[in-house]
């Protein structure tokens, strides 16, 4: 007797036949005729060109435009621009800024984050940006990840650390700005840790549960109900505890860092990101290129929450005045930071900002001294290269992955245009266009 196919491999068939991914090896070949590409490597601006598509993968890039078999698809895009796909190295996907934001733990069930969630994976794959990295969250961000690995949901490549890592009363804290028994004590299985052992579990915890990479505050922060906003969280035997954990599991380390004397522990410890750097001092800056440590810099969340701090009632009363004295001093900041030669990292924090808007980064890169192609390949060649996919993603050449996307100008000339995006594919899938 034949046995009734299992559901999942029923799923997994139907989605190998809608991808033209099928079990005999057939895929769907595409043509893509570009008027202009941008070599990120070589980091210049090219003609015409074809490139080439099967599955998933970019099979070819030839000069000029080729013609087409009769039964391939091809997509006309002679008049655009066309770039690898875009990566964010700080995005928070599961949330967005609003003014009942404070509310939401206390009301929100799992499903309405998921909810949520999944909206903001579309909205910001729409923009542009088909990797993403996840820097904290709730746990959903992980099962968000493997739905769009799976095909049942759209949305970016995600790498995410799941849930933040803080000290008791520090920035990720979830307890913090609440009654004193209206929650369990926090440990290590919610985030937050405090000496070595406590450290070196919480670390365990969140890779047990999926992280890909893990996250910490290694300093106060602006959002979370609390006065101090920049001094220093973590010690130092903690944060070593931390890194080489995180290390044995082959992970990397991204710290949430706003004072300078955090997240010059934090470089010392072996941190690979430090996320904001708004106090950093011009010493912290030599050790990060000492460290081959990355700026991921966050201009824009800057600008917003400073934004958001002139509207009355938007944010807590003890927010407001961090968010007006940190916000504003992230883009000189950057500036220094990059005229020294710190490394930088594309990153935005969106989720403390509207999602989607993504793109208005470069722009203040670019305002900030950094030439236009250089914003372009922090977005693109280095990012990919500090989440191990050097070839795979941020690039258009053979054997990447087709991750492409389209704007109307040339992005070095108007970097602007980035913040249009008119045309998306991830994965070979065409999803805007």
């Amino acid at each position: 007797m034949i046995k009734t196919i299992h559901p999942f491999i029923q799923r997994v068939l139907l989605i190998s036949i809608f991808t033209g991914i099928g079990l005999l090896g057939i895929a769907q070949t595409t043509y893509i005729y570009c008027g202009h590409w941008v070599d990120t490597e070589a980091g210049k601006v090219e003609g015409k060109a074809t490139i080439i598509v099967d599955a998933d993968t970019i099979t070819a890039l030839r000069n000029g435009w080729i013609d087409a078999p009769s039964d391939v698809k091809t997509v006309d895009l002679k008049d655009k621009w066309v770039l690898p796909g875009l990566i964010d190295m700080h995005v928070h996907i599961e949330s967005e800024t609003n003014p009942r934001k404070y509310m939401e733990k206390y009301v929100f069930e799992e499903a309405d984050i998921a909810y949520k969630a999944q909206h903001f994976a579309m909205v910001t794959l729409d923009a542009g940006f088909t990797t993403v990295r996840d820097v904290g969250g709730t746990g959903v961000n992980v099962s968000l990840r493997d739905a769009i690995n799976s095909g049942l949901v759209k949305g970016p490549r995600i790498f995410t650390s799941r849930k933040s890592i803080a000290v008791t009363g520090g920035h990720a804290d979830p307890t913090a700005g609440s009654k004193v028994g209206l929650f369990d004590v926090p440990g290590p299985q919610h985030g937050v840790a405090n000496g070595p052992a406590e450290c070196r579990h919480a670390v365990r915890y969140q890779y047990k549960h999926g992280a890909d990479l893990i996250k910490i505050t290694a300093t106060g922060g602006v959002l979370s109900v609390a006065k101090d906003g920049f001094r220093p969280a973590f010690s130092k035997d903690e944060l070593e505890a931390i890194v080489s954990t995180a290390d044995d599991l082959g992970m990397m380390v991204a710290a949430h860092a706003h004072g300078d004397e955090g997240m010059r522990r934090a470089v010392e410890a072996g941190v690979k990101t430090i996320e904001h750097g708004t106090m950093m001092s011009e010493e912290t800056m030599k050790l990060m290129i000492e460290k081959d440590a990355y700026l991921v810099p966050t201009i824009t969340a800057g600008k917003s929450v400073a934004d958001s701090a002139k509207i009355p009632n938007y944010y807590p009363d003890i927010v407001k005045p961090k968010a007006l004295f940190i916000g504003p001093k992230i883009q000189n900041t950057f500036s220094k930071a990059y005229k020294m030669g710190v490394p930088i990292a594309f990153g935005t924090d969106a989720g403390v900002f509207m999602h989607g808007r993504n793109a208005l980064e470069f722009e203040y890169m670019v305002e900030a001294g950094m030439p236009a192609m250089e914003a372009i390949q922090s977005a693109t060649t280095v990012n990919a290269e500090l989440l191990g996919l050097k070839n795979k993603i941020g690039v258009i050449k053979a054997g990447a992955y087709a991750d492409l996307v389209a704007v109307s100008a040339d992005p070095v000339d108007d970097i602007k245009t980035l913040q249009e995006v008119l045309w998306v594919m991830k994965n070979g899938t065409i999803y805007k266009e």
